[in-house]
């Protein structure tokens, strides 16, 4: 039976070939196995794909067994969400990450500064969102090892300077590289690790620098892509609605719990995907508490408030849940 690859096959079996980095390969050989056609004429293909997924995948276990990683480059992500930053040289970024979190970023008026990603956490609302400064791209492209911290994002900002007169340049690249890396898509197969394009913020930095503002207006006009974002790190100008936006750009919801007849704790929430239901409320506190549950009781998104509930109740954000045991 002939396999009749797929389009999208191909493509992710061109990016395998293309591949320099072991983050780079995984990723390619996951969508490969996710967009084949499944059939007895691709039987054979499936298995070589699997047995070199288990090959890579089974050399990182190894590497893990034997003494703790050392990848500079790996970001562990923690708070609601991660965020990473990407953007030419001098484009802001670390002075981005230094003005919203608690990071110590290098900042300075000569290009690559930032030699590492360099995390920090930016407090939203009651939440903690991850930022991360990243070595700056090039025109040769992302840095290979960078991949490692880039596939773990939730979402991503693309930072330009306002005030280039490469803005345009900036941001094109920008994008092309993301596609070309397969890290972004229209659409993204069940078992790959991709995000879509809602997932990118496009920002526009050093919006009050002298010649910024002609600048954004001629590229309204010419910039195809989604809306864009102007702040000043230097000076503040617009990071609330940065923040606004990175929190939406995450698509979380926060959940609070209370105990019978006591008063919500509303400085640690839940953070949870949009449409979580109590279940994965219960299950995100704790395995036991998700297999001895009823139902529960809200306030907030409910007809009102302390309404009891089922399990598959879909919660909003700023939900109040008091959950209730067999």
């Amino acid at each position: 039976m002939p396999a009749n690859l797929s389009p999208e096959y191909k493509d992710a079996e061109n990016a395998f070939r293309k591949a320099k980095t072991k983050e780079e390969k995984i990723a390619a050989l996951e969508e490969m196995l996710a967009v084949i056609p499944k059939h007895k004429g691709t039987d054979r293909l499936q298995g070589e794909i699997k047995k070199r997924l288990s090959k890579l995948r089974a050399a990182d276990e190894q590497k893990s067994n034997t003494g703790p990683q050392n990848n500079p480059y790996l970001v562990e992500p923690q708070g609601a969400g991660q965020i990473v930053l990407l953007g030419f040289p001098n484009v802001g970024k670390s002075s981005l990450v230094r003005a919203l979190t608690n990071c110590k970023a290098a900042v300075a008026e000569y290009p690559f500064t930032t030699s590492l990603p360099q995390p920090g956490m930016m407090p939203y609302l009651d939440v903690l969102i991850q930022l991360v400064d990243t070595p700056p791209v090039t025109e040769e492209g992302i840095p290979g090892p960078l991949m490692a911290t880039l596939q773990n994002a939730d979402a991503y900002i693309v930072v330009a300077d306002a005030a280039s007169d490469q803005l345009l340049e900036q941001l094109t690249e920008a994008r092309r590289m993301l596609q070309e890396r397969r890290l972004v898509r229209d659409e993204v197969p069940e078992g790959v690790q991709a995000l879509l394009w809602s997932k990118v913020l496009w920002l526009l930095n050093k919006v009050d620098s002298p010649g910024a503002q002609e600048n954004v207006e001629l590229l309204e006009e010419l910039w195809d892509g989604p809306s864009l974002l102007t702040v000043s790190a230097e000076h503040g100008i617009g990071l609330e609605d940065l923040k606004q936006t990175c929190f939406e750009l995450l698509d979380v919801i926060r959940v609070y719990t209370k105990a019978p007849g006591k008063d919500p704790d509303l400085a640690a929430p839940f953070v949870l995907p949009r449409s979580s239901t109590v279940l994965d409320l219960a299950e995100s506190i704790h395995k036991e508490v998700a297999e001895t549950l009823k139902g529960a009781r809200v306030w907030g998104s409910a007809k009102f408030d302390g309404q009891n509930v089922a399990q598959d109740f879909v919660l909003a954000d700023s939900d109040i849940v008091e959950l209730k045991a067999q």
